[in-house]
């Protein structure tokens, strides 16, 4: 397999990026260093595919989840550093972000993209279902019930439920992951023999991608802080909700995971498109929330966890609509309907709440 130009340049350019910001280069400039971040992250998941591809399913899906988690966790500490108390609920909103855009945005695309070029596409239920039981045990657990616990007054953990809460949201994660890859492999695995991959590349380019996959992804959380105090700047200027932040992350973190997953579907291989989608969304909080729950003890940083009631419905709903859309086995271009007018209506009270 021969990789791409442009996922060998891009790591590069972002690093030379980066370096004008340690020569004090400021203003439009950072134009350039958002466009070598945005780079990195796309460099980065490719070779994350890459060595995902020659390891195989769904050992793959994995590693895939674990880079976008690594940026993601990435650039919330990095942002929670940069924004002192008033950024406390930045884990809390990227998280709730991530989970949106993926149950809704792409698995949205995803299921109307198939079902609008094979009618109908088939996945297999065992292992959808174990995703989504843990996705919702852990987003009760970390986003709904800091807001009835009696201990600390409002959406907060106090010190010992926080570390309890992580430590057992980091559990569910790993049972998942042994189920997915090697209790139950097979749940997890192509649903049709039409769910082909070509040749995985060879020791050479697997190896060469591991290495750029460090490199880019280094890139990412560098040029995130030194963005860091010009984007909440930008976006305090504009009036905008402070859950803008979470939102613009996840963004950014989830688009190379979505077009990956896209292209899977619209290749008939929706069995991976769940795999990549539903997968990060469990990593993304089985993950991110534990260690960004572990730095807060460390450091003493506030953590706001709960979600305000109009939050919560959208997520409660997001949870059981995926639920009844997954709940066959076979997928059309309804379900990716309804899952888009979700989406649409987070982003709607997002930006007006």
């Amino acid at each position: 397999m021969k990789l791409p130009v442009w996922s060998l340049v891009a790591p590069v350019l972002g690093w030379l990026a980066l370096g004008g910001t340690m020569l004090g280069w400021g203003g439009g400039y950072l134009l350039v260093v958002v466009a070598g971040l945005v780079a990195c992250v796309f460099a980065g998941v490719f070779h994350a595919e890459v060595v995902a591809h020659r390891v195989g399913e769904p050992f793959g899906t994995l590693v895939l989840a674990i880079a976008i988690t690594v940026i993601e966790v990435a650039l919330i500490v990095t942002l929670m550093r940069a924004g002192g108390p008033e950024a406390s609920a930045i884990a809390r909103d990227t998280v709730f972000a991530a989970v949106m855009i993926i149950l809704n945005g792409i698995v949205g695309v995803c299921l109307l993209v198939g079902g609008m070029r094979y009618r109908e596409q088939e996945f297999h239920l065992q292992g959808t279902s174990a995703a989504l039981t843990t996705l919702t045990a852990i987003a009760v657990l970390t986003m709904i019930l800091p807001n009835y616990t009696e201990t600390t007054p409002g959406p907060y953990y106090s010190a010992t439920q926080l570390a309890f809460v992580a430590v057992v949201t980091l559990l569910l994660y790993a049972v998942f992951v042994v189920v997915q890859t090697v209790r139950h492999r097979d749940f997890f695995l192509p649903a049709n023999a039409q769910e082909q991959h070509a040749a995985p590349p060879g020791n050479r380019a697997t190896a060469v991608s591991g290495v750029l996959m460090v490199v880019a992804l280094a890139a990412v959380v560098l040029s995130a802080k030194a963005l860091a105090p010009t984007v909440e700047k930008a976006l305090g200027a504009m009036g905008a909700p402070p859950a803008s932040v979470g939102v613009i992350i996840a963004l950014v973190v989830m688009m190379p995971e979505g077009f990956a997953a896209v292209r899977a579907a619209r290749a008939n291989r929706l069995q991976t498109s769940l795999n990549l989608a539903l997968g990060s969304a469990v990593a993304s909080i089985g993950l991110s929330i534990p260690a960004v729950a572990t730095l807060s003890l460390v450091y003493g940083w506030t953590l706001t966890l709960g979600l305000d009631p109009k939050s919560t419905a959208l997520l409660m709903l997001s949870l059981f609509i995926s639920a009844l859309s997954l709940s066959t086995g076979r997928t059309t271009v309804m379900q990716g309907a309804v899952h888009l007018v979700l989406f649409a209506v987070y982003l709607m009270v997002s930006i007006v709440p």
